[in-house]
């Protein structure tokens, strides 16, 4: 089926500004509250939210194959588990829509007045009911930096790290939207040069630079994907901020690995833009010595040339951006990470959220964590207000942003932004 959504001649009679992430090429799908507090499934075209619910019950996406209330529904679920024909049948009919040669909504004032909406008359929300989440370790610059740190240069990657895409099973629970602060973690520490271990607040909280790809219904238990089949079950990608708290970590994670210092919070973008509509910026993965197994021998271009960059910005003060990393570096790809994943007969649904580890790259400005940033604390980066930070102080918001652009097309994710506030005080009840 050819992906009409993607022509790059394609304008919209929507306005889209020179530098938007969200052109008519990209149509990207979320969920969001209207300003008359109903929940529906949409898109975005520039700075215009689509409400899809309304969209569908008004008929212009006759002749697809839809159940009536598929976009009346607060999470994407059962869009996503309907398949890649369906996605790619939807996006193009969207682009036909908005086309600036079609003039049939375009024209029809009351339909617009029910379909379309500002951003600042939505909310956005979680845009999936998340079943189950992976996170994987596959940087090999971020795997190699908190190796020599916390190891030695000469054994920095563990001997399973180049054979394998690492991960491990996390929690689902606190996976937040862009928006939604988070409190300062507690929890177990061991202070330098102590023998027993304190409680109280973590000092050393910081963000993980990631993206994270949603997954379709793919298999029955006992079933592998193969590699080759693997993108046939992602639809999409978000930017995901997988907070840590690196001394809670590294006191608890021997020897079962991440627990309370990485299941506090992690958050993602609200619009998860489409494998289809990332097609063009597709790029070579960087080159794995020795061979994988032949069950992780992925054909062609698997990685994705996505620009992303991480601010700090201080309550009351400028951001400041603190690294510039891309998609591309990640030594294991998606397609690798899910045929692992399945390889054990392991089912995968509707909605799991695969995350890709951290993104850093091969320079100190790529570093996608503070602790490697700062270098464990040991070179403060310095922000625009003249304040340093070694890790994130309460009330900081960390920003990340993602785009592809080649040949005059820009394809972007928004933003996910967080602040983190102080631990959770309790109100006291009167």
């Amino acid at each position: 089926m050819p992906l009409s959504a993607n022509n790059p001649d394609r304008t919209s009679w929507l306005h889209v500004g020179k530098n938007s992430d969200f052109p008519i090429q990209n149509i990207p799908f979320g969920v969001f509250l209207t300003r008359d507090d109903i929940i529906t499934i949409g898109t975005r075209i520039g700075d215009t939210a689509i409400d899809l619910g309304a969209l569908h019950q008004l008929g212009y996406f006759e002749g697809i194959p839809l159940t009536d209330d598929i976009f009346l529904q607060d999470t994407l679920n059962d869009f996503i588990a309907d398949g890649r024909k369906t996605w790619r049948l939807v996006r193009n009919r969207i682009a036909e829509i908005f086309d600036a040669e079609n003039d049939t909504l375009k024209n029809n004032i009351p339909h617009k007045e029910t379909i379309l909406f500002r951003l600042d008359e939505i909310e956005m929300q979680l845009p999936i009911q998340v079943g189950d989440y992976t996170d994987f370790y596959a940087s090999k610059e971020h795997a190699t930096n908190v190796g020599t740190m916390f190891r030695d240069p000469d054994n920095a990657l563990m001997p399973n790290w180049v054979h394998m895409p690492v991960g491990y099973h996390g929690r689902s629970s606190s996976i937040i939207p862009s928006g939604i602060p988070v409190h300062r973690p507690q929890g177990q520490t061991l202070p330098p040069d102590a023998d027993a271990p304190v409680f109280g607040p973590s000092k050393l909280v910081d963000f993980e630079l990631e993206m994270a790809f949603i997954t379709t219904d793919a298999n029955d238990l006992g079933e592998p994907i193969p590699i080759e089949e693997a993108e046939e079950y992602i639809f999409g990608l978000v930017l995901f901020n997988d907070w840590s708290a690196r001394d809670i970590q590294k006191w608890e994670y021997v020897p079962l690995g991440p627990f309370l210092g990485k299941s506090f919070a992690s958050s993602m973008s609200p619009w998860i833009v489409t494998l289809d509509a990332l097609e063009p910026f597709r790029t070579e993965s960087p080159k794995q010595n020795p061979k994988p197994l032949e069950y992780l021998r992925s054909k062609g271009k698997k990685s994705f040339d996505i620009n992303l960059e991480v601010a700090i910005q201080p309550k009351g003060a400028k951001e400041t951006i603190v690294s510039k990393s891309n998609f591309k570096y990640m030594y294991w790809n998606m397609a690798q990470q899910l045929a692992h994943h399945t390889v054990n007969g392991c089912p995968v649904n509707s909605g799991d959220v695969m995350g890709s580890g951290t993104i850093s790259g091969p320079t100190p400005d790529s570093y996608g964590s503070m602790l490697e940033l700062s270098w464990k604390g040991t070179k403060p980066l310095t922000m625009k207000d003249g304040t340093e930070r070694k890790f994130i102080n309460d009330y900081d918001s960390v920003i990340m942003r993602g785009h592809c652009e080649n040949d005059g097309t820009r394809i972007g994710f928004g933003t996910v932004k967080t602040q983190l506030l102080p631990i959770f005080n309790p109100k006291k009840k009167k």
